[in-house]
Parts: C-alpha cells; sequence; structure tokens
C-alpha cells in the first residue's frame, strides 16, 4: 500500500479514456481527403500519444502537414462524440478516489480542446481538480514540464504524487519528474516496452489503482 499520496495524475488516452476508434476514423479520413493511401489502424494506434501533429508526421510529408491537422481536427471534434467511451474500471477508480480525498489531475498530449471535449462528452470532468495539455507548455511528454507543473499547481510533494499512463513516455515523464509512476495496459505501449522503463508499477487497468491506495 502506498501511504502519503495525495496526488493523483492521469493521461487520458489509453489510460482512462478509449478514443481509438475516433482517432483512426479522423485519420483515414483526412488521409482520404489528401488522396494518401489509409493506414493500418494498429499503426496509428501506436502513434498515439503524443499529440495530434505528431501523430501524421509519420504519413504525412511536411509540407501537407498543416492542411493534414486543417483537415483532421474538425472531423476529430465530431468523431470523439461519437466513437470514445470509458476504459473498463476507469469511472468506478474514479469515483473511488474522489470519495477518500484524493486530488486528481489530468496530464496529456492530446491538444487542450480535444481534452476537454472527451471529458465533458463523457461525464468525469467534476472527477479532476486540474486538467493540463501539452499545448499549453513548450514541451510535452517525455519532457516532466507537465507533470512538475501540477505538483507545484497543488503544492504537494513529489513523494505525494502519482503519475498513472499506459505509454513508455508516461513512465518516462514520470521518473524524470521524480514521482511514482503506474502504467496500465490499456494502451498503446505493449506490456514488454513498458516493463523495460521500470514503472513502479504495471497494471492491467486503472482499476487495480485500488489495491495500493
Amino acid at each position: 500500500m502506498l501511504k502519503d499520496i495525495k496526488l493523483i495524475i492521469f493521461d487520458l488516452d489509453g489510460t482512462i479514456v478509449d478514443a481509438y476508434d475516433a482517432i483512426i476514423d479522423s485519420f483515414n479520413y483526412m488521409m482520404k481527403k489528401l488522396h494518401l493511401p489509409s493506414a493500418d489502424p494498429l499503426a496509428i494506434r501506436r502513434a498515439v500519444g503524443w499529440g495530434d501533429k505528431m501523430l501524421l508526421v509519420p504519413f504525412v510529408k511536411k509540407s501537407l502537414l498543416n492542411k493534414a491537422l486543417d483537415i483532421y481536427r474538425p472531423h476529430h471534434r465530431r468523431a470523439l462524440l461519437k466513437k470514445s467511451h470509458l476504459i473498463y474500471g476507469a469511472r468506478g477508480i474514479l469515483t473511488y478516489l474522489k470519495s477518500k480525498g484524493y486530488k486528481l489531475a489530468v496530464a496529456s498530449n492530446r491538444p487542450s480542446e480535444f481534452s476537454k471535449i472527451l471529458v465533458r462528452h463523457l461525464k468525469i470532468d467534476n472527477f479532476f481538480d486540474y486538467m493540463l495539455c501539452a499545448d499549453q507548455l513548450k514541451r510535452g511528454k517525455p519532457d516532466p514540464e507537465i507533470i512538475l507543473k501540477i505538483v507545484d499547481f497543488f503544492s504537494v510533494s513529489k513523494q505525494q504524487t502519482i503519475y498513472v499512463g499506459d505509454m513508455t513516455v508516461d513512465v518516462q515523464a514520470a521518473k524524470r519528474a521524480k514521482v511514482k509512476s503506474i502504467a496500465v495496459l490499456t494502451g498503446s505501449s505493449s506490456k514488454e516496452e513498458i516493463r523495460k522503463k521500470k514503472p513502479n508499477y504495471i497494471f492491467r487497468n486503472v482499476s487495480y489503482l485500488k489495491s495500493i491506495l
């Protein structure tokens, strides 16, 4: 059991929210509009987690990137409302943690606009005391800035903080911020990839947080 924890920071995509179908749908819509071949859903899923611009970079020429984003983003606003849902156990663990008095926050590389759409649409915005996204900062994860700013916002210590994410980039950010890291296996990184980064805990999904808090 972890003692003296006051703040729990969550990643969004792959950790508490499953918006992969919405991302894939918007991505391939954009590719079609640009007369480019559609991409394999697994390849798209593996590219998630670095923000929407970086999602497109491996698939779209630099000269087309701004045009691609102008197509992707409006479609994605609509797709999120149709093809996103909470990951199993997410609402239950958020309800539990809130009832226990923990401060809850979101740290996501997903742009702020879309993060807000997601949490409002899925009716989980009331659980979070603060949300910070990479487009509000100079650098996103794995840079620790996003975590450190949230820790400072709540005036708690790093020892009183946990960061929960689904990717190697999440574990790296937590380690660089010197906070405890929990990785869940519901997102983009494989168990082997996560294990190599040596988080403090690896869980099947976020509901297992209850076993240590």
